[in-house]
């Protein structure tokens, strides 16, 4: 009988790598083109690695005070990911992704973590994660300070073996982005590149 662990079941969490988010978007951060461009790399040649590939997207109709004709960039933003536009689809770079699992979030809140949001068979990203018995999962996309990071923070306090993959993200500024690292360290969240993933 081996001693060997086995390996965890992981997933692949492809977090808002949206137009609204990249160049050109209602939100857009430098980068995000590039690092669209790079998780769609990454994603096809890694796909065996997981067990499954879920992708979340901003899908606001009417997030409240998430919207802001005079947004402070903290809590209330430019109208932004909003539900059934072309800017609120995958980003084109992700169009052989052919994701398992898709999950919409922020309808109607704030929706920062891919947790908030829902299948089209109505199931949380928990119950998708758990119906496919992952133990482990990666998190990359957009952006890492905030909807990356939430998402992370949330499945490391699911008890899921979490890792940002540092490389396939992109902050809105280097110092939340050094905020948000900090943040992850401190919950559990391990912090890699891809290539050392």
């Amino acid at each position: 009988m081996s001693d060997a662990v086995p390996a965890s079941v992981r997933a692949l969490i492809v977090v808002d790598v949206q137009p609204t988010f990249c160049e050109g978007g209602e939100l857009a951060v430098d980068g995000g083109n590039q690092v669209a461009a790079d998780v769609a790399a990454y994603a096809a040649a890694h796909r065996d690695r997981y067990e499954i590939v879920v992708t979340t997207q901003d899908w606001h109709v009417d997030p409240g005070d998430h919207f802001s004709d005079h947004p402070d960039f903290v809590d209330s933003w430019p109208p932004h990911g909003l539900a059934g536009t072309p800017n609120a689809e995958l980003h084109p770079a992700l169009a052989d992704l052919r994701p398992d699992v898709s999950v919409k979030k922020g309808q109607y809140a704030h929706g920062y973590s891919g947790f908030e949001g829902t299948d089209a068979d109505g199931r949380t990203l928990e119950q998708a994660l758990r119906d496919a018995r992952v133990e482990a999962v990666d998190v990359v996309g957009l952006v890492e300070s905030h909807c990356v990071k939430r998402t992370a923070l949330d499945a490391v306090g699911l008890g899921l073996a979490t890792r940002v993959l540092t490389d396939l993200t992109i902050p809105v500024s280097p110092e939340q982005g050094e905020q948000a690292r900090a943040e992850l360290a401190a919950a559990g969240v391990e912090l890699t590149p891809s290539t050392a993933a």
